[in-house]
């Protein structure tokens, strides 16, 4: 599906906010826009490379709109990872959705590649071209079409194309879910743009998703808190607990008032909208081993990536923080805020995947789900949240 023809009946689209869901901010860069998942003024209160990668990266982030198009063609300027020393990372998938359904999807060539040594923690990126997406054989009548980005590639989009006119589609009535999370709520490993366990749920429960997983930075940080405190949304969860141990950031002490001070911030703005505190899923070398999470040497010298828990169970003693000592908290956190704030509820992650999960389908590299996971999630979270929690708008 990659060309470089174009053809005289086809029209330029403008790439505005009407037309883009899932993303916070545009940038106008060289080439295009670039979709930004955290506001330009967040991003400055924080260099950290991981946070710039990842926030750029856009998962949830997709192009709706109508028409009658039957051939639609994208150019975009990917960025993609490539680990030194790693096996190569799958291309980033689109998604081509007419009228909820999933009819094609498709990979874009060209683009920039970020070498990443995570040994030496360096990053250097190499550039490259603007590759063509290209789909065509779309029924040739009014319909609502979704091309969700790749959630695991830095896009910039250049240009869009159709052979017929386009329109922004209304929301509708839709209700927003905004999401924050590691990079499992982000997507990793997942097989494509609409099979994280996010966007799974969304579909399944008829809400509009705001996706701010960020791989490697749900960290407590205040600015994700404002942003998520500042942007509309009629139901919010916050999935904590991985990236504080992977990193090694904080102790006891500090985790209990860092969790007051998000959901203190949040409700600020949402100060009665249902929000769902979730604990991390089962993790089995960081239950009851602190981090931090380190690459496994001899895992990569065969070309596997793995991760293995660095810290010492001795050092629990002095606040270093587990899944388990980070799930009790929450959960007392939880309950001690719920006395005033009734729409504020706890959901157990081992009950989105747990030790029985673990043992039919394991974490491949220690700490993200596969592809089949991520479903199994997805379903369960709809169940566990949007049902059983009494969010009474789904389909």
């Amino acid at each position: 599906m990659f060309v470089q023809r174009k053809f005289d009946t086809m029209q330029n689209n403008e790439i505005s906010v009407d037309i883009l869901r899932g993303a916070i901010e545009l940038e106008t860069t060289a080439h295009g826009v670039l979709p930004h998942r955290l506001p330009a003024w967040a991003r400055l209160q924080c260099p950290d490379p991981q946070l710039a990668m990842v926030e750029a990266q856009p998962s949830g982030v997709r192009l709706v709109f109508r028409s009658e198009a039957t051939v639609i063609e994208l150019d975009t300027l990917r960025t993609r990872r490539v680990y030194v020393g790693a096996p190569p990372r799958p291309d980033g998938i689109y998604d081509l959705l007419v009228d909820g359904a999933l009819i094609a999807q498709a990979s874009v060539a060209g683009g920039n590649v970020l070498n990443i040594d995570m040994s030496a923690g360096t990053m250097k990126t190499e550039a490259g071209p603007v590759g063509t997406l290209r789909f065509t054989g779309l029924p040739a009548r009014a319909k609502n079409i979704e091309i969700w980005l790749p959630h695991n590639e830095t896009t910039e989009i250049v240009a869009l194309r159709t052979d017929a006119p386009i329109e922004p589609i209304p929301v509708h009535g839709r209700k927003v879910w905004l999401h924050h999370g590691s990079s499992i709520s982000h997507g990793s490993d997942a097989a494509s743009p609409t099979t994280t366990w996010p966007a799974l749920a969304a579909s399944l429960s008829g809400s509009e998703l705001v996706n701010l997983g960020l791989g490697g930075s749900a960290l407590l940080d205040p600015f994700v808190a404002r942003v998520m405190r500042d942007t509309p949304a009629d139901m919010i969860s916050l999935k904590i607990g991985i990236n504080l141990i992977n990193t090694d950031l904080m102790r006891l002490r500090a985790f209990g008032p860092a969790v007051h001070g998000f959901i203190d911030t949040l409700r600020e703005g949402h100060p009665d909208t249902p929000l769902l505190i979730i604990s991390p899923i089962l993790c089995p070398i960081h239950e009851d081993t602190p981090g931090p999470s380190l690459i496994d040497m001899s895992g990569l010298s065969l070309g596997q990536l793995r991760f293995r828990a660095a810290g010492n169970p001795a050092e629990r003693a002095a606040g270093k923080l587990t899944l388990n000592m980070i799930r009790d908290e929450l959960q007392r956190i939880v309950k001690q805020r719920a006395v005033d704030d009734p729409n504020l509820s706890y959901l157990d992650g081992r009950e989105l995947y747990g030790a029985t999960d673990a043992g039919e389908l394991p974490l491949p590299d220690n700490l993200h789900p596969d592809a089949a996971t991520h479903r199994r999630i997805g379903e369960r979270f709809m169940r566990l949240a949007f049902k059983k929690q009494g969010w009474g708008w789904t389909r």
